[in-house]
């Protein structure tokens, strides 16, 4: 049983585990789901569920005491009271700490994580020390609330079990009594003792597993919850591959649980095939907001983004992504090859398609040079490679399958000069073959290759149009500044961008 819930939510539990940073606000352990369901297939799999179908003999093992005599029925029933007062008693006192320590175990392990991510700074510039303290702080409140929650527990099941053996002893004892006084036989003093002793197993057994029962109830709840973000995906009529357009139409957007921190406001413009967009700004200005939101990484808080008319959505999220190559400013790379990951992890890709795409991003040369090829483990997040072949290996990916839209956001950031002629040749290919390439920039090697230029300040898009267009606009304004006033890194067009 424990199995066969762990293979029918298992693939929903990575899905959430991959998707809820872009549906809501992460503040615990990333993994958690995967702790969740870890800790349900315990409970399914060990001593609690066998309590539970006990639980409905109870009436029929009472029933039975009774009808060996009234006072041993009643004494099985007291004692069955006093079991119910017990679990519940249990339950008050550690739903709260069960609750507790398993946020407290998700702060401890983000932390954990936040440690690995930074450990060159940690080794750098010493801060060990300080990183171990606040560690051992986490993990202190953790333990000491394990801790509480097993003492509580503990001492509930065993006062149960002192009362069902006391019980049974002072069923012996009353039944001994009864023999004398000629209402029993001197057989029944043993049924009575071993039925009583059935009749009350079944709650001691709960209160003895109720730890585990509350905090598999708990994951169960919260992984429902977190289900409810990711509802099953209908059959949708099969779209042709797109080949005209992308237009972005009043689109409003916001970080995952955020939704009142808009960071894209009422951005609109059309793109035609063959034709590569730059978007520019000062930093915090909303380019990689924007980008998230054309590829569907965020969802809209308004607006719409569509592909020769038809809006993202109309496409299952598998065949969506087939249209869009996206490399974000972060290029992280799967455990695995370097095939593996341009492949976007297919294990049907062809061969031939692996290497066209990386040789439209200009890295074949620099992967055959590897001792092992395209066969290369990148190793964790691809730490085996630099940050520039991380990105040119990103690139690839992007291009895996020339897709009709191509967003690459600040795709030369660790490039060098061989890395951004291999990057603009890969973008004058997509234009040429009639894609569209969307370029979040912020060096200028990549402005031969750009038609149009966004330029966004605070959210908005504050002026769009031809490259030298709108570059010549910001010439323009800049002479007009005072030579004292301190300007910011860009300087943007008054007045809205229109299509």
């Amino acid at each position: 049983m424990a199995g066969l819930v762990d293979t029918s939510l298992s693939i929903r539990v990575l899905g959430s585990i991959a998707g809820a940073s872009l549906k809501t606000r992460i503040t615990g352990d990333v993994l958690k789901p995967a702790q969740e369901m870890d800790q349900i297939r315990a409970f399914l799999g060990g001593a609690g569920p066998g309590a539970l179908f006990d639980l409905p003999w109870m009436p029929v093992y009472l029933a039975v005491c009774f009808f060996l005599h009234p006072l041993i029925g009643w004494l099985a029933s007291g004692a069955m009271l006093i079991l119910v007062c017990l679990t519940v008693a249990t339950d008050i006192l550690t739903r709260s700490r069960t609750k507790a320590a398993a946020m407290a175990a998700s702060v401890r392990n983000r932390f954990g994580e936040a440690a690995h991510r930074n450990a060159e700074a940690i080794a750098a510039m010493g801060m060990l020390g300080e990183v171990q303290k606040l560690w051992n702080d986490t993990h202190c409140r953790l333990t000491a609330l394990q801790r509480e929650t097993g003492d509580v527990a503990a001492i509930f099941a065993g006062a149960s079990k002192a009362l069902r053996q006391a019980v049974q002893s002072g069923s012996l004892a009353l039944g001994a009594y009864l023999v004398i006084q000629g209402n029993m036989s001197g057989g029944m003093i043993i049924a009575a003792s071993i039925i009583v002793a059935r009749a009350l197993q079944p709650i001691e057994q709960v209160i003895a597993n109720w730890r585990n029962m509350v905090s598999a109830h708990q994951s169960w709840v919260r992984l429902q919850d977190l289900f409810k973000l990711f509802p099953d995906v209908s059959e949708r009529t099969a779209l042709p591959v797109p080949e005209k357009t992308l237009m972005v139409e009043a689109v409003f957007a916001a970080p995952p649980g955020e939704r009142q921190r808009i960071t894209v406001q009422n951005v609109s413009f059309k793109v035609h095939a063959g034709t590569v967009v730059g978007i520019i700004g000062p930093s915090a200005s909303g380019k990689s907001s924007l980008v998230r939101a054309i590829t569907g990484v965020w969802p809209l808080a308004r607006g719409k983004v569509s592909l020769d008319g038809a809006s993202l959505d109309q496409w299952p999220a598998g065949e969506r992504g087939k249209l869009i190559g996206y490399m974000p400013q972060s290029s992280d790379l799967f455990p695995g090859t370097i095939a593996e990951n341009i492949a976007r992890l297919d294990p049907r890709a062809h061969d031939g398609a692996i290497v066209a795409a990386a040789q439209a991003a200009g890295v074949h040369d620099m992967i055959v040079a590897f001792a092992e090829g395209y066969e290369t483990q990148v190793g964790d997040g691809g730490l085996s490679l630099s940050a520039g072949q991380r990105q040119r290996v990103a690139l690839a990916r992007a291009l895996y399958g020339d897709p009709f839209l191509v967003v690459l956001d600040e795709p030369n950031s660790n490039l060098d000069a061989d890395g951004d002629k291999a990057l603009a040749e890969a973008i004058s290919a997509v234009k040429r073959r009639g894609g569209v390439v969307i370029v979040v920039a912020h060096r200028n090697s990549v402005l031969a290759q750009i038609d149009l230029l966004l330029v966004m300040e605070s959210g908005f898009a504050k002026a769009f149009g031809p490259r030298d267009d709108v570059l010549k606009a910001i010439q323009q304004q800049r002479a007009r500044l005072p030579r004292s006033t301190p300007g910011p890194n860009l300087t943007v067009i008054e007045g809205e961008a229109q299509p």
